[in-house]
């Protein structure tokens, strides 16, 4: 019978589960090295945020078949060892969705009628009536940042409660944002427009301090914000500032920079403030959720079905794994790459395999390209399983097509997509032993390895021009490591593929477009530790 270790809390409903077709050790409060040490005994392990599941207890693990994360995250895994020797890692993606979206609403309502404040004011025997006089938000604009699984409950809730919603997802099409009642704007009018603003977004270098001084100097005065979402979106701060001077009318968080919460000014502010300790996921449905969701998993795994919510490979044998990754890795790069040339929006996503790869199983290789057009969008929470349910959802037309004819290079991948920035393709092959390589982009035939960062530009095939970019490049204290021109005809249309050694700084794009004979270029960043 197959064994299951559960190494942190776990709600009973889980166990109960697993019981069906396994014995279950419950032995929490191990250290990586205690796990390590007695991993080698069990056929799956389910955990929660506590438990560190580290390279060295992966190498240990000889029988593991699948790792459960009881949650959202899976920070606390090592996925890539995992995937290396063919360990299924799954989470519960969905299981806190609704306990999320209702907290958020929670701490909007509870803002809007100060009901901490309020309730604090009567157990202290204090009758204040009209001290805490409210606002409804029947009727008010909701601005919804992110329109993800919490943001798009959270939008359809508030619609039914009579408020006009306003949303900013890049990553979202029109269509889907009107099936959920929202018009799409811009961040600016998010801002000035918005009588209550609520967070969706995961943390990343594009939203760190996204609701910062220049934002909130944007709002109105009777401008109420709610963060559920993740700490370090908004510069707290900005945020005491424009609350102590009543340039905004109120603020509840539920998540802060650095938690637990330490020395914070936000506490000395009166009812316009709400703070609760990371509450969004606690509650007794949601603990129960991810435990069943989970535990559900792993007894199919053991039962040799797949996994639902797999956040690497799932339900592949490590040989078979061991034959797709490097074509998965390259899918999955390129969909990164085109996602980021044809810029937000993507409303259609074309997948042709070409060559050899016309004959093989095209369904890994074309979900590993959709995972890669989403990979800046939603970060850890789409993964091989999901990320066509999250390209569905986003109104993106996947177009999948074979063609054995081409036989430039033994095995190929093309990518289309269109996006805000227009439509734009890039095909990659295996080169040289395994190594990606971008063949052609946008039509001009290339040969390059990818770069974590690359500057591609369009421009007229002319004297100088490369000078002049270089010489830009080099005033601003960026280095090339390397550069390749494709071309279709000599002084006709380029395109140039400069692979960097940083990002480039705030405003050097622009002085690039502004060269004669420049027409477009763009930025890319690769983040090539992830394959």
């Amino acid at each position: 019978m197959a064994k299951v270790l559960v190494s942190d809390p776990i709600d009973k409903s889980g166990i109960k589960i697993l019981s069906q077709v396994a014995t279950v050790d419950v032995n929490t409060g191990l250290s990586s090295e205690e796990l390590a040490k007695i991993i080698g005994e069990y056929d799956a392990l389910m955990i929660r945020s506590g438990t560190q599941v580290t390279e060295e207890v992966i190498e240990a693990a000889t029988k593991l078949k699948i790792i459960g994360r009881a949650g959202v995250g899976v920070d606390n895994i090592n996925v890539p060892a995992a995937t290396r020797k063919g360990i299924v890692v799954v989470n519960s993606p969905e299981g806190n969705t609704i306990a999320a979206a209702e907290h958020s609403l929670a701490m909007m309502l509870s803002l809007s009628r100060h009901i901490p404040s309020a309730n604090q004011s009567v157990k202290g025997e204090k009758w204040e009536r009209k001290k805490f006089m409210g606002t409804e938000v029947y009727k008010k604009t909701l601005g919804v940042v992110g329109l993800g699984k919490i943001g798009s409950h959270v939008a359809k809730a508030a619609k039914a409660m009579g408020m006009k919603i306003l949303a900013y997802d890049p990553f979202i099409s029109q269509e889907r944002a009107g099936q959920l009642g929202c018009t799409l704007v811009d961040l600016d009018l998010i801002f000035s427009e918005s009588d209550y603003i609520t967070l969706h977004v995961p943390k990343t270098k594009e939203t760190a301090n996204l609701i910062n001084a220049e934002a909130l100097a944007k709002m109105k005065p009777n401008a109420r914000i709610v963060n559920c979402s993740r700490g370090g979106i908004i510069d707290e701060d900005a945020l005491y500032e424009a609350l102590k001077n009543e340039q905004i009318a109120g603020a509840a968080l539920d998540v802060f920079a650095s938690e637990p919460l330490g020395e914070s000014k936000l506490r000395e502010l009166g009812s316009n403030v709400i703070l609760t300790p990371h509450l969004g996921a606690s509650t007794a449905e949601a603990q129960v959720n991810v435990a069943v969701d989970v535990a559900e998993q792993i007894r199919d795994v053991i039962l040799g079905l797949p996994a639902r919510s797999a956040v690497n490979i799932p339900g592949l044998s490590p040989d078979v794994m061991e034959k797709l990754r490097p074509y998965m890795a390259l899918a999955e790069v390129l969909g990164n790459l085109v996602a980021q040339l044809a810029g937000d929006r993507v409303k259609s996503f074309t997948i042709k395999l070409q060559g050899d790869l016309a004959d093989s199983n095209s369904q890994p290789l074309v979900v590993a390209a959709i995972k890669g057009l989403l990979s800046k969008a939603l970060r850890e929470r789409v993964n091989y399983v999901n990320a066509a349910i999250e390209a569905k959802e986003r109104g993106i037309h996947i177009i999948e097509t074979k063609d054995a004819s081409i036989k430039d290079y033994t095995n190929s991948i093309y990518l289309e997509a269109t996006g805000t920035k227009g439509t734009h393709t890039v095909t990659g092959a295996l080169l040289n032993e395994g190594e990606i390589h971008i063949i052609d982009l946008d039509g001009f035939l290339v040969n390059v390895a990818p770069n974590t960062y690359m500057l591609f530009t369009l421009h007229r095939d002319m004297p100088g021009i490369i000078g002049r970019i270089g010489s830009l490049l080099g005033n601003f204290n960026v280095n090339i490591a390397s550069m390749q021109v494709g071309r279709k005809i000599v002084r006709g249309d380029a395109v140039m593929v400069l692979m960097i050694d940083d990002p480039l700084p705030d405003g050097i794009l622009e002085e690039i477009i502004s060269v004669p004979n420049v027409t477009d270029a763009y930025t890319v960043n690769l983040s090539l530790d992830n394959y």
